[in-house]
């Protein structure tokens, strides 16, 4: 069977995560850090590493079956791509960002005035979505240093944790779209047996990282009350234990529910409270 093209940034914020991924679905490789492609050893897969801004491209192409890139890379290239399964690391948010003594208050204030980014599409729905008339000016590299240098009045760049933007006397001032790492492919490639089998381990893997394997002992009395908290993937476990009248269940908790069940299920009764990583859940 023929290998599939998976590309995936060289270097940058996705590229250790997307490798990672790659990893926990049991893909064997090497060599990613010194090469420009790689196989799989033990899947019918190759690896590219690119400039995330060329993914969207390099796949809407068909040059690659597959990529993983930031929903951003994906709007501002405007390329045909499928979107197959959102990945859940890489987030972020694309921001306008002021100086700290600006005269801009409301968004109506951006009308006329210059904004720097290396998104111009975005840029631009986001300001047609408010019936807004700026002007773009696209730079490359760092858009910080654009309204210091008297270069615009405003940016909108990805912001993560608004380090850069405050280092460079900016405040952030308008969201104008989130984003998070996405698996996309080429456009007719959803039947393909490879990718169904790919599909199924990153999915099993990112169910994994969402949930905890939970084992307690509790009296057999209080069961009832246990399984009701614990519904499980389809159900609890429930194993005898020596002592008499006592019985250990099994299950599993989402990690976003994860403090609020365990708190419920000690006040229901439950003790001996183990709590373990899962490293894959199939379905």
């Amino acid at each position: 069977m023929k290998n599939l093209k998976i590309a995936i940034q060289k270097s940058g914020r996705l590229n250790e995560k997307s490798v990672q991924l790659l990893k926990n679905c049991g893909l064997d490789f090497e060599n990613y850090k010194s090469s420009l492609i790689t196989t799989v050893n033990n899947f019918n897969l190759e690896i590219l590493f690119l400039r995330d801004d060329d993914i969207p491209g390099y796949v809407a192409q068909g040059i690659a079956d597959l990529g993983i890139v930031g929903e951003n890379v994906i709007d501002e290239s405007q390329e045909k791509v499928t979107y197959l399964q959102r990945l859940g690391f890489g987030r972020c948010m694309l921001k306008i960002g002021i100086p700290k003594d600006s005269d801009i208050q409301e968004l109506k204030d951006l009308q006329g005035k210059a904004i720097a980014t290396t998104y111009p599409n975005i840029l631009q729905e986001f300001l047609a979505e408010h019936n807004l008339s700026a002007e773009i000016r696209q730079i490359s590299g760092s858009v910080e240093i654009a309204p210091g240098l008297g270069l615009s009045d405003a940016i909108c760049d990805i912001v993560s944790t608004g380090g850069t933007l405050k280092s460079n006397g900016l405040k952030p001032f308008a969201d104008v779209r989130r984003s998070e790492a996405i698996l996309i492919g080429r456009e007719g490639l959803t039947e393909n047996p490879i990718l169904c089998e790919l599909l199924q381990r990153v999915q099993s893997v990112l169910r994994a990282k969402e949930t905890k394997y939970v084992v307690l002992n509790v009296e057999k009395s209080n069961l009832p009350k246990i399984t009701t908290l614990l519904p499980g993937v389809k159900s609890p476990t429930v194993v005898p234990l020596a002592e008499e009248g006592w019985v250990a269940v099994h299950t599993v908790i989402p990690e976003d529910d994860f403090w609020d069940k365990i708190n419920k299920l000690k006040a229901a009764g439950a003790q001996g409270i183990v709590v373990m990583p899962i490293e894959k859940i199939i379905l």
